[in-house]
């Protein structure tokens, strides 16, 4: 890192950028890595400026442009990670293909051990997480998909190892030596002991000669961690590595080696069958539009809007499943962009570590794409992902808004997020509440949506009205929330006193704000829970 910046250069970019590369979106990059290292996503405008050493002016016009791509909210003067930047990520996992081919086998037996289990691939001298299957415990792990941990504190760590390159254990005695506590590994704790007795190498080599590799507490006290590598079925060589994790107040270093080892053991053979058995992925649909898209907001926002960060962003968007590999000519063509624009991405992305070039001319996105938000938007609930939407809809209606899913027990909702309105007369809704479903719209169009379910009006007209039953003067009006799948989730919902508002009224005006707010909800949902599953509350 430069001792010294100007107010045009962010610091994330240590070494000096090629000539090519597009200054604006190096700056973008930095903005979002240091909304992704701050607590809960956000930061102010002024907090922004001072991470990234950009000049405010420069900050301003790089979170409009973020904003308009639906990455980031801005809320006053502060900016917060939105879950549409997911894609970013979504595009390299969905890339590689092992969350999609292999997470189902760890969820399992995550099932099956009751324990934690998940999947890490090798960022250069790190490991970082590509999907996680946790327990739900006072004591439960707190990693996140896309979180980076060094190599050596790590189970996985000593077997990615195995394949390393003399320059690869340069490189990881370098960074060791800048960086003797950690610093530079947010989601780890720094290191208690910074004293030179490494015995990461003999770790390496036990690694290579057993075929599996132990954590014994090396992150924090009472986190254990047994590893088995996955290997590649064409080359042999390590795709990713899945672990069991425990506490020593459930297993000790041992006891994961003898009972729970042969078990990730046979895991991990199934892996390597689906590998073995896959077949060639087939390419989605490209982005569309996204050349005019950026054109037209140039032209609506004007300097506001830096069209080379949009346009470069989105080159990382057309890489996916089917895509792994592409050329330059192909990812120019999928995203609609000149190939000059689209080669001086390339080259930015190239000199950020996001982008590495492949045989064939071809180019392949890095895990430290999970870099750009991922981590804490992993762990994005329904809840917060609709505040946001439901605060514009109280807003333009003029009324209190709130999401509402089905309880456990079927027979009840529970209201999971609401925002109110500065009316006098209002209904009042509280976060956790329970109340009937079928007295209730939200409930009513759960009930609705459920398999073979009643209520086959309301699933007909895709919404429900319930005018003054649960309470006198009390209109409600709900429309579903659907998952990916299509599955009815959650609800939407609107109240409205009947002096207010007819019912008439709420179908002709409401219902339109409503269903509007709903599709966006799903859209979020659907990028967030493409690699995941969204908790309902």
């Amino acid at each position: 890192m430069p001792a010294h910046t100007t107010n045009d250069t962010p610091r994330d970019e240590g070494g000096a950028a090629p000539a090519e590369a597009v200054a604006p979106l190096l700056r973008g990059l930095a903005v979002l890595r240091r909304l992704t290292e701050a607590d809960g996503g956000t930061l102010s405008l002024s907090g922004l400026e001072k991470a990234t050493g950009l000049a405010r002016s420069t900050v301003d016009r790089v979170t409009a442009t973020l904003a308009r791509m639906g990455y980031v909210r801005l809320d006053g003067r502060d900016v917060t990670l939105a879950p549409r930047l997911t894609e970013l990520g979504n595009a390299y996992l969905a890339a590689l293909r092992l969350p999609a081919l292999l997470s189902a086998r760890a969820d399992a037996l995550a099932d099956e051990l009751d324990e934690s289990v998940s999947l890490a691939v090798g960022d250069r001298d790190g490991i970082r997480f590509i999907h996680q299957a946790t327990r739900r415990r006072a004591m439960s792990l707190s990693f996140r998909i896309g979180d980076l941990l060094p190599a050596e504190r790590t189970a996985p760590g000593p077997l990615f190892a195995t394949e390393w390159t003399d320059a690869d254990w340069r490189r990881w005695h370098d960074r060791r030596a800048a960086d003797p506590r950690d610093r530079t590994f947010p989601a780890v704790p720094p290191r208690e002991h910074t004293a030179p007795g490494e015995d990461f190498e003999d770790r390496t080599a036990r690694a290579a000669a057993d075929g599996w590799a132990l954590d014994d507490q090396l992150i924090e006290p009472g986190l254990v961690a047994v590893s088995v590598p996955v290997r590649d079925p064409g080359s042999g060589r390590v795709a990713c590595v899945a672990s069991v994790v425990s506490h020593t107040s459930r297993h000790t270093a041992g006891d994961l080696r003898t009972a729970l080892l042969p078990r990730l053991r046979t895991a991990v053979a199934a892996m390597e069958d689906d590998l073995r058995t896959a077949p060639p992925a087939e390419p989605g649909a490209p982005p569309a539009g996204l050349a005019v898209w950026t054109g037209a907001s140039k032209q609506e926002l004007g300097r506001e809007f830096v069209e080379s960060l949009a346009r470069g962003l989105t080159v990382l968007t057309a890489f996916g499943e089917g895509r792994a590999a592409p050329t330059l000519t192909e990812l120019a063509k999928a995203t609609g962009l000149a190939r000059a624009t689209v080669r001086r991405a390339l080259i930015t992305f190239e000199h950020a570590g996001l982008v590495a070039p492949a045989p064939g001319r071809a180019f392949t996105l890095t895990p430290r794409v999970l870099s750009l938000g991922f981590p804490p938007l992993s762990r994005t609930s329904l809840p917060e992902i609709a505040q946001p939407h439901l605060t514009a809809l109280a807003d333009r209606v003029q009324e209190p808004a709130s999401l509402a899913v089905l309880a456990d027990s079927g027979e009840e909702i529970q209201y999971t997020a609401r925002a109110s309105t500065s009316r006098v007369l209002s209904a009042h809704v509280t976060v956790g509440a329970r109340r009937p479903a079928y007295a209730t719209a939200p409930g009513r169009v759960l009930l609705a949506g459920r398999p073979g379910g009643a209520l086959a009006e309301v699933r007909a007209q895709g919404h429900a009205l319930v005018d003054e039953e649960l309470e006198a003067g009390l209109r409600s009006l709900a429309v579903p929330v659907r998952d990916r799948t299509g599955r009815v989730v959650a609800a939407v919902n609107v109240t409205t006193h009947a002096a207010r508002r007819s019912a008439a009224s709420c179908v002709a005006d409401v219902l339109p704000e409503l269903r509007r707010t709903a599709d966006l909800v799903e859209a979020d949902l659907r990028v967030a829970g493409r690699f995941r599953t969204v908790p309902a509350t």
